[in-house]
């Protein structure tokens, strides 16, 4: 398997057939002709592409879409889109705004028809129970999509997400769905949707059935024991019009903490997520050229080979450092302690190596509740086969990591 580390983009161009200067004199221009050259490169290049239709939105892109979380290089993007990718995934949170602010400067002077926009907005809940405060305004809600839009220098975008919703009920809360309702009649938002990673399959029926929006953004992977849940939910939001787009396909990626477990094999992974018709497209996170060209050439052949399906049954096997927020680890702590974000952001930090978004999840905790130095054993068993107190304090001490180590 290939190493998903660390390709440039000459290399890119070249390994993709799209160096037509050559690597040595691509080097040697200044970087804005650089920057041209590259992109009329990738135009030239003539991939295979895959297309589904997001549901009844009517907007057809290729399988696989960008979920720019974890990318701060501009120029990786803009070799997404050169290579014919459509759909940027993003949010209000993402590396404190800039993130958005990224994306805005890459599609900046492109055509508005050549580039879907998501972006997704995070209002604090009840950690406990998923619900949002019953005294809830809008207003915070309508500003931070304001700030989004300037950052994106858009007018309007594609789609936005009520952001990570745990609780059905909490799908149809008044004041943010009639926010996000008044910004689609403004024209401001074209499609509505919410993004689920916990009770993902109860969260897609409730909001099929809402009536109010079009798309849902849902984790789907095969090392979840619920996957076969999630994809009949899957199956009747699409039968019922539905956009789905998929997520967290590589399942959290590569290797724990102590480096010893094999790296999972990212293209069969996103393969087995993919042969689901009903994922009409998938935002894996690549930072790097070679992920991305990794993470195209399935639609040379969306096949699972037969080393493939090995690799995904090994994979099956290994502690790995995705958790599937399934939350029956949390009756089984005497503290009662939110092991589910716990777990979530040791993922970030040592499966992303996002320290900042590992930091930001972790300010939604209670900073009581970041540590298990009070047990001297652990009595919860994790259906992921983490080791949770090992994990909890691992990653606790990135909260207070200052902010320039870590921007």
């Amino acid at each position: 398997m290939k190493d998903r580390h660390g390709m440039r983009r000459r290399d890119f161009l070249k390994r993709s057939g799209q160096g037509l200067v050559g690597a040595a004199a691509l080097s040697s221009m200044p970087i804005n002709a650089r920057q041209e050259q590259a992109a009329q490169d990738a135009k030239q290049k003539k991939r295979p592409m895959i297309y589904r239709v997001l549901g009844r939105t009517g907007i057809k892109v290729p399988i696989v879409s960008m979920g720019v979380m974890n990318a701060n290089n501009p120029e990786l993007v803009r070799a997404a889109l050169d290579s014919g990718i459509v759909h940027l995934d993003t949010a209000w949170g993402y590396q404190r705004g800039q993130n958005e602010t990224m994306i805005g400067e890459v599609i900046k002077g492109r055509p508005r028809d050549t580039f879907v926009i998501a972006t997704k907005i995070y209002e604090p809940r009840d950690r406990a129970t998923g619900l949002f405060p019953a005294d809830a305004k809008a207003e915070t809600f309508l500003e931070k999509f304001q700030t989004s839009l300037q950052r994106l220098q858009l007018d309007y975008v594609d789609i936005l997400y009520l952001h990570s919703i745990s609780n059905p009920e909490s799908v149809t809360f008044a004041p943010y769905l009639e926010a996000m309702l008044k910004l689609k009649k403004e024209g401001k938002v074209k499609f509505l949707g919410v993004s689920t990673h916990q009770n993902e399959p109860e969260v897609i029926r409730k909001t099929t059935d809402c009536g109010h929006y079009d798309v849902i953004l849902t984790t789907y992977n095969f090392r979840q024991q619920h996957h076969a849940e999630i994809a009949k939910a899957v199956e009747y939001a699409a039968g019922k019009g539905m956009g789905i787009v998929g997520m967290k396909a590589i399942a959290g990626v590569v290797r724990d903490i102590k480096g010893d477990n094999k790296e999972i094999n990212a293209k069969a992974a996103l393969k087995w997520a993919l042969q689901n018709e009903h994922i009409h497209t998938n935002i894996p996170g690549f930072t790097t050229f070679e992920q991305l060209e990794e993470d195209l050439s399935i639609m040379e052949n969306l096949t699972l080979t037969p080393q493939e399906q090995l690799d995904i049954k090994a994979a099956e096997a290994l502690t790995g450092v995705f958790c599937q927020q399934c939350g029956q680890c949390i009756p089984q702590c005497r503290h009662q302690l939110d092991i589910p974000n716990l777990m979530r952001s040791y993922m970030y930090a040592h499966g992303y190596k996002n320290l900042q978004a590992a930091q930001e999840n972790l300010a939604l905790i209670n900073k009581d509740h970041l540590q298990c130095h009070n047990c001297s054993t652990c009595n919860v068993s994790c259906a992921m086969g983490f080791d949770v107190r090992e994990r909890a304090l691992a990653v606790a001490r990135v909260r207070d990591l200052p902010l320039q180590f870590i921007s």
